[in-house]
C-alpha cells in the first residue's frame, strides 16, 4: 500500500503529462465542431461533449484534481507551488480569452460569425492558454 505523498507524486506527474493532452483533446473537439456545424443529432451530441469536456476541465483547473481521493492526498496535491501555478495559469487564460474576444470581434467585421461559434473559440482559447500554462509550469516544477 502507498502512502500519500508517494500516491501524491504519482498523481501530480500524471497530471503534468495528462494536461496537455487534454488541451490538445479540446482543441482537436473544437476544430471539428467549426468545420462541420450543422443541424442534425449528431451535432447536438458534439456540442454536448464540448460543454461536458469543458465543465470537466475548467473543474479540474479549478480545483486542481483528485477530487475523489482522501483529504491528505488533496492536501498534498494543492500545496502552495500548485496553487500559484493555477493562479498564474487563470491569468493566462484571461488574458488569452481578452485577446480572443478582440480579435474575433475584429473578426467579425469581415466574416459572418455565429455567436455560437464566437463563444467556442473565446472559451476554447482561453481554457486552452490556461492549461498549458499550468501544465508547463507544473512541468518544470518536477524537473
Amino acid at each position: 500500500m502507498t502512502s500519500d505523498i508517494e500516491q501524491a507524486d504519482r498523481l501530480t506527474r500524471r497530471r503534468a503529462r495528462i494536461i496537455p493532452v487534454l488541451a490538445v483533446l479540446l482543441l482537436t473537439q473544437q476544430t471539428i465542431f467549426l468545420s462541420q456545424e450543422g443541424t442534425r443529432t449528431v451535432d447536438h451530441l458534439k456540442i454536448g461533449a464540448w460543454v461536458v469536456l469543458t465543465a470537466a476541465l475548467l473543474l479540474m483547473l479549478a480545483t486542481g484534481g483528485g477530487l475523489f481521493r482522501s483529504p491528505a492526498v488533496r492536501a498534498l496535491l494543492n500545496d502552495e507551488t500548485t496553487r500559484l501555478h493555477r493562479l498564474r495559469a487563470c491569468a493566462a487564460g484571461f488574458w488569452a480569452t481578452m485577446a480572443c474576444g478582440i480579435a474575433v470581434y475584429l473578426l467579425a467585421q469581415i466574416v459572418a460569425i455565429t455567436p455560437r461559434e464566437a463563444v467556442h473559440v473565446v472559451v476554447t482559447a482561453g481554457l486552452t492558454a490556461a492549461l498549458l500554462s499550468f501544465a508547463t509550469q507544473e512541468r518544470r516544477a518536477l524537473q
